[in-house]
């Protein structure tokens, strides 16, 4: 999928423009259409009013009920999915501030019930000791201060037993000197400590053996809702179910290549006694 990112936001109001006037072209009340579509008339009209970005399953229900166009109705599913994609360059979140950020994330957590996190190169704010927070966001202009706490709250959810987390880091991301040493081992060693949680599945892919895939990016799938994806600028927030399921699937991948439970923790602790000796 190719997009540009200014103009998702403008993709949005013309969603829902362009049902509203297939709705009416079709001769149908914002109530007839809810019973044909099996929706409510209030998300009707949330969507047509843009309040609401239905899913691609929602615009595929519109467009069946109001008999569209094959030709259309392609046109209308494309712009469907480019409305169902969110761009965040990592300039705008700095100027609304990165606590935003932080809240977002703490909305999706806890909005979800099975959470998956693929690290590549780094380890997630939800698994980091204090000092590994304040590092890295050391690099970003301004005081951090609020973001940093932000990070450091949201860590409570790991302890919310309704929830499953699954996480897998490259043993990169388990190993970059991010601190000094010293450091270094006492993150481990929370990882380590972590895995131990009932709700947490952590695992680590060893760079040794063979792996004939080739990871690209960090992402987090929520459920099967939502999929984010780190680049370097920003971030892409995905919410169409084939791009969702296309992460679900990377994500089994690179579980099946991971080592899990008591292997987990003793790679970990070899790599803690590393970084101390």
């Amino acid at each position: 999928m190719t997009f540009d990112p200014d103009e998702l936001g403008q993709s949005r109001a013309d969603l829902a423009g362009t049902l509203k006037m297939l709705r009416k072209r079709a001769g149908f009340t914002q109530t007839r259409l809810a019973q044909r579509s099996n929706m409510s008339q209030t998300k009707i009209s949330n969507i047509e009013g843009g309040k609401l970005t239905p899913s691609l399953v929602d615009v595929e229900l519109i467009l069946r009920a109001v008999n569209a166009p094959h030709d259309l109705a392609a046109q209308v599913a494309a712009l469907a999915r480019t409305a169902n994609t969110e761009w965040q360059d990592v300039w705008s979140q700095r100027r609304t501030g990165l606590e935003k950020k932080q809240n977002e994330l703490a909305g999706f957590e806890r909005s979800s019930t099975e959470l998956r996190y693929f690290l590549l190169s780094m380890v997630t704010g939800l698994l980091a000791t204090p000092e590994y927070v304040r590092a890295s966001l050391a690099h970003v202009p301004g005081n951090q201060s609020r973001a940093v706490s932000k990070k450091l709250e949201r860590q409570a959810v790991l302890y919310d037993t309704t929830k499953r987390f699954t996480f897998i880091l490259t043993e990169q991301a388990v190993r970059w000197p991010f601190l000094t040493a010293p450091a270094m081992a006492v993150q481990i060693d929370r990882l380590r400590s972590l895995s131990l949680l009932p709700n947490i599945r952590l695992g680590v892919i060893p760079l040794d053996g063979h792996i004939p895939k080739g990871p690209l990016n960090t992402f987090t799938v929520y459920d099967a809702r939502i999929a984010t994806v780190e680049t370097k600028t920003g971030a892409i927030i995905l919410r169409g179910h084939r791009d969702v399921s296309t992460y679900l699937a990377e994500f089994a991948a690179y579980e099946s290549f991971a080592l899990f439970d008591e292997e987990c923790r003793e790679r970990l602790s070899v790599w803690a006694e590393r970084f101390r000796s």
